[in-house]
């Protein structure tokens, strides 16, 4: 994926309340084609190639379901499986390493 194909929102007031949630530093969360930064730069998060292709498989999920759709069954999946073990975020962890 190009970087053309997605874009990156750093300070997002929306990955700060994910951090929260999270109680993390540093959170990166996307919708749709954005990815959204909180407590990291634009190009320290581009050099971390794990986190980078992490993220970049949640884009390519709310590409195969549609936006409302990939919500739905994110959150969907998080109220029954809790977030580690979301079958989102272990395609998103598996594609860390590809």
């Amino acid at each position: 994926m190009k970087n053309k194909d997605f874009y990156i929102k750093e300070n997002s007031w929306l990955a700060k309340i994910a951090a929260l949630k999270l109680k993390s530093h540093s959170v990166a969360i996307v919708l749709g084609k954005t990815i959204h930064l909180h407590n990291v730069a634009k190009n320290d998060f581009l050099k971390d190639t794990r986190w980078l292709k992490h993220e970049l498989c949640h884009i390519k999920q709310f590409k195969q379901y549609g936006f409302v759709g990939f919500i739905i069954k994110y959150l969907w999946e998080s109220i029954r499986k809790g977030y580690y073990n979301n079958r989102f975020e272990v395609e998103a962890r598996a594609a860390e390493n590809l």
